[in-house]
């Protein structure tokens, strides 16, 4: 959709409605997939332009991982920029059964992957015995 928009001078110019954010505070700030390919659980997040070695911090908690990532703007002269920079976090749900000690990370081409193996899990319903009152006392 796109409409023709006036400006002081007269001249009519097109304006794109398309590719503009209505709602920009709720789009994630870090774009992730995750899926299981057999034993194992894979997480892709897309971080162009960042380096990984001082811009990527990723940690694991026993249900989550977290990843915290910074995009420093260049100093460059721009026209238009509509890339997000600063500091942004990211929780990603871990699946039953994943193995801490598996999880790895690689970034290449602006990607980066997570990778654990996930094994069985250990049933975790335990019953409850209930103590039956007599007499109606409690």
């Amino acid at each position: 959709m796109s409409t023709v928009t006036k400006f002081r001078g007269g001249t009519l110019a097109p304006f794109d409605w398309t590719n503009l954010s209505w709602f920009p505070l709720l789009a994630p700030t870090i774009r992730v997939e995750d899926y299981l390919d057999g034993d194992r659980y894979v997480v892709r997040a897309e971080l162009p332009g960042i380096d990984p070695a001082k811009d990527v911090r990723l940690t694991r908690t026993e249900e989550h991982l977290r990843l915290d990532v910074v995009r420093r703007e260049s100093k460059a002269d721009k026209v238009r920029s509509e890339f997000h920079y600063g500091s942004f976090s990211r929780l990603i749900p871990l699946p039953a059964g994943v193995k801490p000690e598996t999880i790895t990370a690689r970034y290449a081409d602006g990607i980066l992957q997570i990778t654990a193996t996930v094994g069985e899990t250990e049933p975790t319903a335990q019953e409850i015995p209930v103590t039956v009152a007599h007499g109606g006392k409690h």
